[in-house]
């Protein structure tokens, strides 16, 4: 008979032991990524100080900072529409806005068609969607939705849940902040991945801060953009604009000036509902911030160019102001992910729905598809994938964030028929920047509409921008971005420019081919529309 040493039962009982809690066939299960998408309305570049612009230098975004620190920072992200529900629209679906229905604010957007947190639900997330929304439908694809009332007022604002109004006291940008950090502390489920969507108001129009930084640039002087007093050359539609900050903005609703000295009533202001939502007790500790400069500057007796440069002054200290509230509030949302151990397996997003101007061509606003409202602040990171302080120069569109999403989400059959794609190896640097695309498409619908910007499409390589305004005008616009950053000199007669112009719109006729453009997009509006909107907006101005 065989003897056998005890050791070799002691050895084959923590085998099978070990087999027994790790079969040799089984597969670790790796958690999916967390989305935390954080937007904001009207967001200018120029406003985060990660990107080293001077306005920001002197009005800092630190929290937003951090995304760049600890992830990365686009340089040429761009939108397909510069205009707010349109870009959401965007976002949702993968698709240009003649595809998903909502070419223009005040278009329906149909819910029922295949969107991003769809998709992600279907994939086993739980979605939550907080803050604005703007598409005149009801939310689809959410398991938790409270969104904003149309715009969104800054103080005491209206939100929907469940079909329910409510008004909810405070200032729009904390109950924003907060509604999201309790969702993710109290009704997150810890067994799902989760996506969630943070749409802020701010800083949209009429940048009103919160009462805690009613005075906190008072005594900045942020420099103005050398084009402030710009002359247009060869810019029909740039010239025709209705954006220009001395001209256009409205004295009391949007630059909070009052009727004249030791007055707390306000100069004109079409849209009262913004002032008179809020509470006694906050329209006392308003009027006590603003009376004292308010009353300097009606002892001033300013006309002409100072008064020009006052006005610029005065939006730019309201407009940073309320960017200081949104950026605290990104803090706190940091904040938590890291002390949970969430932030480890988060990609956490930072963007705007399009850029903005802070006084370039003298202007406020966007829907151009000149740089500055073209361009779109974009910051992610998610540690372990994205390295820390990385620029990205690739030339992204907010066409693509529904297939990178899905693309972490692990999530890669059910795109065909979106038109972006997945730039997650930009991000992990499995990708060469100048390899991920080299030309992009904007067309914007939004005329007669405020602003009165004219409708127009175009294209832009890494070099140069080709554009069509039309509708009441028939304009080409092309520019050397190398040679004229700031789009001053149109050169589409500049003959040396010919095979280039040649060859850029035969990009544009090919991208139009791509994306099912149809003749149907470049329809005309009536006269007698366009004459009645110049008409409105001339009595909203105050003008007879």
């Amino acid at each position: 008979m065989l003897l056998r040493s005890p050791f070799i039962y002691v050895f084959f009982a923590f085998a099978f032991i070990a087999c027994k809690e790790n079969p040799p066939h089984a597969e670790e299960t790796v958690p999916k990524t967390n989305i935390l998408f954080i937007m904001a309305d009207d967001h200018a570049i120029q406003a985060i100080s990660a990107y080293n612009h001077p306005i920001a230098q002197l009005a800092p975004t630190p929290n937003i900072d951090r995304l760049a620190k600890n992830g990365a920072f686009f340089t040429h992200s761009y939108v397909t529409n510069s205009i707010c529900g349109p870009s959401r629209a965007v976002i949702l679906t993968g698709k240009h806005s003649h595809l998903n229905g909502f070419r223009q604010n005040g278009d329906h957007f149909d819910g029922n068609q295949t969107t991003l947190p769809k998709i992600l639900g279907q994939a086993g997330y739980q979605t939550a969607l907080i803050g604005k929304w703007h598409l005149d439908s009801a939310p689809q694809g959410f398991d938790y939705s409270k969104v904003l009332v149309d715009q969104g007022n800054y103080y005491n604002p209206d939100f929907v849940q469940n079909g329910d109004t409510t008004r909810v006291e405070g200032y729009a940008t904390d109950i924003i902040t907060e509604e999201a950090l309790s969702w993710l502390k109290d009704q997150r489920k810890d067994s799902l991945p989760f996506f969630m969507m943070v749409h802020h108001k701010a800083p949209h129009r009429n940048w009103m801060p919160a009462l805690r930084h009613l005075n906190k640039y008072d005594s900045v002087e942020f420099p103005l953009p050398d084009t402030y007093f710009s002359s247009f050359k060869k810019q029909r539609a740039a010239e025709a604009q209705l954006q220009t900050i001395y001209d256009d903005m409205y004295e009391g609703h949007d630059l909070k000036m009052t009727q004249g000295y030791g007055s707390t009533e306000l100069a004109h202001n079409p849209w009262t509902t913004d002032f008179e939502r809020m509470s006694p007790e906050q329209r006392k500790a308003w009027d006590k911030a603003y009376l004292p400069k308010n009353n300097a500057f009606h002892k001033a007796k300013l006309e002409g160019k100072a008064l020009a440069q006052w006005k610029g002054q005065r939006y730019l200290q309201d407009y940073m102001a309320t960017i200081a509230a949104v950026d605290e509030g990104v803090g706190e949302i940091l904040d938590y992910l890291e002390e949970s151990g969430l932030d480890k397996n988060t990609l956490v997003v930072y963007t705007s729905d399009q850029g903005f101007y802070l006084g370039e061509n003298g202007w406020f606003d966007k829907r151009f598809m000149y740089e500055t409202s073209f361009g779109t602040p974009l910051l992610m990171q998610l540690p372990g994938t994205i390295p820390p302080n990385t620029q990205i120069d690739g030339m992204v569109q907010n066409l693509d964030f529904a297939q990178t999403f899905l693309d972490f989400a692990g999530v890669t059959d059910k795109t065909e028929a979106m038109q972006g794609q997945s730039f997650k190896g930009l991000l992990d640097g499995s990708m060469d920047p100048d390899d991920f695309r080299n030309v992009i498409y904007y067309h914007y619908y939004d005329y007669p509409a405020f602003h009165m910007v004219k409708k127009h499409y175009g294209v832009r390589t890494k070099r140069y921008k080709l554009m069509h305004f039309y509708d009441d005008i028939d304009s080409w616009e092309f520019y050397d971005l190398y040679k004229d950053p700031k789009e001053l000199n149109n050169l589409i007669d500049d003959r040396t420019y010919t095979s280039i112009i040649d060859q850029m719109h035969d990009k544009l006729d090919s991208l139009q081919k791509v994306y099912k453009v149809t003749d149907r997009e470049f329809q005309k509006a009536p006269k007698e529309a366009v004459d009645k909107a110049y008409k409105q907006f001339k009595r909203l101005r105050g003008k007879p």
